[in-house]
């Protein structure tokens, strides 16, 4: 028997599928989430021929990386999924784009990247070994190359309708 987990909100960022893509993206949410996820896709202007939506959820704990989970690789596709932190668990981003893959951070109560610290350390080893410099080490640690390629599509669909869709737990 599986343990219950703690209720949580978060954020689907669809920043941009093709037209082909967006019943995939509404089935795997809806997968993940249980009911159904019927997203109001708008045109992406920052990527003509493709669409974007976001979808506001209520689940457990853990949500954020089995939406991840269940879009990850799909071609063309950029997404990002929030989590907000609750008592017993970290907040965490993921981000998607087809050519960096995936990128995933715990969050703070505020939104902000909380870098573990082994994974520090790991970069600290890695830059005196010369395997990297501690500029691209942190750039690495804080995902700035999916911020970078994520953003203008980000800016593009400022107003967008949203939806919400709560987990019967």
């Amino acid at each position: 028997m599986s343990s219950p987990t703690t209720p949580t909100r978060g954020v689907l960022f669809v920043h941009s599928a093709p037209s082909a893509l967006c019943a995939h993206v509404e089935w795997a949410a809806a997968g993940v989430l249980g009911g159904t996820a019927d997203l109001a896709w708008v045109p992406q202007q920052a990527e003509p021929g493709t669409y974007r939506a976001e979808l506001s959820w209520q689940a457990g704990s853990g949500t954020a990386a089995a939406l991840a989970s269940a879009m990850r690789g799909w071609e063309r596709l950029r997404f990002e999924v929030t989590e907000e932190p609750t008592a017993t668990s970290e907040g965490a981003r993921y981000s998607y784009t087809p050519s960096l893959g995936i990128f995933h951070s715990m969050t703070g109560l505020h939104g902000d990247i909380v870098i573990p610290e082994d994974r520090i350390k790991a970069f600290r080893v890695k830059v005196a070994l010369g395997e990297v410099d501690m500029d691209s080490a942190l750039d690495g640690l804080l995902g700035v190359a999916w911020d970078a390629e994520l953003e203008p599509f980000r800016h593009a669909g400022e107003g967008a309708p949203v939806r919400w869709l709560h987990q019967v737990i």
